[in-house]
């Protein structure tokens, strides 16, 4: 076939490229266009490495790449896309640092996007930062991708300054400028900001809602993102993955059951079980909803379980005070071959705790270090002496906290206090306690537990000179709450807040309650019930 002109040989092998059906033919194919004399035509190369690209070769791309003596600006952003999708983000920058050395061509809108986030992900703060100058410099004309990628890049830095200065000087937004923005707000727990940037939006996508929900249950606000969830429902967005996800911890916490059995048959009608993600979320829901039975069942019907769903079942067997449940899981993860993470032991510590058996827990606390490598954290210490404390190993307890690697916090050393009661041992509370005054001088609660021990202790002098102690300082106590949930909607009651809807006919049920007519009448109910 003869041909007319480098171009015309160019368009004739671009329809093969774009067919090929196997490695062989494409390997066919390379050698007639290296025949041709089209090697070092930048065109060509630029559309056999987006193939290589789409196929995952990496090492053939920059084969290709390499042996073209003088690429243009559209083959160093072909090599730079490749090496973003397979995540070498290092060989981007090298790249990119080609292509200003060699200074044929300078960069152009498309190179940009690709360089912001490849600095993001390797969390280069200093070099995103230059080649954000770089695009000031040399004068692309801004566009809505390459900013949405720098308001990204900023985020992911933990910058809201230089994100948000992007943001306000973009002369056109879409969607994804504002979800950016939000996410990156919200994932970093500035809620109220979230909150008024949503208010903000001309366009809420199921993004948008979801990384308020996920925002709301990062910070603990449980009850919000439970609103939010309903609400984006109520706006006619069906619930992803993601965003079932983002919700069932908030379900988990306050006891929400209801709603997480209508998300567990929303999402096995949508077919979302097939998550493994979704179905860790609704294990933890209902282990923390209290029907463990409910978490069995749908954690055995799991066909892929990864180190999560293992974790998650551990952690609510301990909830539930089943040590022997969570100790077989762990047996049978071993025996799956999934290597356990710090989560994993949390769990088994915590199991061991609950029903004193300090020696497992420290088999387990041993094991974590010398055969997984895993270094422990507070929360590791913190389980491993509440189980010692628990089981009346106080002396044990109070070793470790000289030889941990992190400092004890109030947790550990309140944890040592309540045992001291149950065992009637001045000198260890006194040793708590000295460290409980320095990190939290003005909880009323500590002081009413070493009180209570002198009192068993037939030591009122000291507890007649604590209770002056704590009249006349600012001590402050932690009020009691609780929830319920009514129609869907949970409640939560503090201790001193008659601020809530109908608190007067509550309070007046409350009191019949407590009078002896209630009483009959409660008895009579049982009663009736079990008839």
């Amino acid at each position: 076939m003869a041909f007319h002109g480098v171009r015309e040989v160019e368009n004739y092998f671009v329809p093969f490229l774009q067919r090929f059906k196997s490695r062989k033919e494409w390997k066919k194919l390379h050698a007639s266009i290296i025949i041709h004399g089209l090697s070092q035509s930048s065109f060509m190369v630029t559309k056999m490495v987006d193939l290589c690209d789409k196929i995952g070769d990496m090492e053939y791309a920059t084969l290709l790449f390499n042996q073209v003596s003088n690429p243009n600006v559209f083959l160093y952003n072909s090599i730079i896309r490749a090496y973003t999708h397979s995540s070498m983000y290092c060989d981007v920058i090298r790249i990119y640092r080609e292509l200003l050395r060699e200074n044929i061509e300078l960069p152009d809108r498309f190179t940009f996007p690709f360089m912001f986030k490849s600095c993001a992900s390797l969390g280069f703060c200093y070099l995103g930062k230059q080649v954000h100058g770089h695009l000031c410099k040399f004068g692309p004309q801004f566009h809505v991708v390459t900013e949405n990628a720098l308001i990204d890049m900023y985020m992911k830095f933990d910058d809201l300054s230089d994100a948000h200065k992007v943001f306000d000087e973009m002369s056109e937004r879409d969607v994804i400028s504002w979800n950016s923005l939000l996410s990156g707000y919200a994932r970093l727990g500035k809620m109220k900001k979230a909150k008024a940037l949503f208010g903000l939006m001309p366009d809420k996508t199921i993004v948008s809602w979801t990384a308020m929900i996920s925002g709301f249950t990062g910070i603990g606000c449980y009850v919000e993102a439970m609103e939010f969830f309903r609400e984006m429902q109520l706006a006619g967005i069906e619930p992803d993955e993601i965003s079932l996800i983002s919700v069932l911890p908030s379900c988990a916490h306050l006891g929400s059951l209801e709603l997480g059995k209508w998300i567990h048959m929303y999402a096995e009608r949508r077919g979302f079980l097939k998550q493994t993600g979704v179905c860790n979320a609704l294990i933890e829901m209902y282990s923390k909803c209290g029907v463990i039975s409910q978490a069995v069942q749908l954690f055995d019907q799991m066909k892929r379980k990864d180190v999560i769903s293992w974790s998650t079942m551990i952690s609510g067997y301990a909830y539930h005070g089943n040590a022997c449940g969570a100790i077989e899981t762990f047996n049978e993860m071993q025996r799956a071959k999934v290597n356990p993470n710090g989560i994993t032991f949390l769990g088994l510590l915590s199991a061991c705790s609950h029903v004193g058996q300090w020696q497992e827990g420290l088999k387990y606390f041993h094991m974590m270090r010398q055969d997984y490598q895993i270094e422990p954290k507070i929360e590791h210490y913190g389980c491993l002496i509440d189980v010692l404390a628990r089981a009346g190993q106080l002396e044990r307890a109070v070793e470790i906290t000289k030889t941990m690697s992190v400092k004890p916090d109030s947790k550990i050393w309140g944890s040592l206090l309540s045992s001291c009661r149950a065992r009637g041992n001045l000198d260890i509370a006194l040793i708590a306690m000295d460290h409980l005054v320095e990190l939290e001088p003005e909880d009323m609660g500590n002081y009413v537990l070493l009180c209570n021990i002198y009192a068993d202790l037939g030591k009122w002098e000291d507890v007649s000179r604590l209770r002056k102690l704590t009249r006349n300082g600012e001590m402050k106590k932690t009020p009691g709450c609780s929830l319920i949930e009514v129609n869907n909607v949970v409640q939560e009651f503090v201790a001193g807040d008659n601020s809530k809807p109908f608190w007067t006919e509550i309070s007046s049920v409350l009191q019949l309650f407590t009078s002896h007519q209630g009483l009959d009448a409660i008895k009579t109910t049982t009663m009736l019930l079990h008839l």
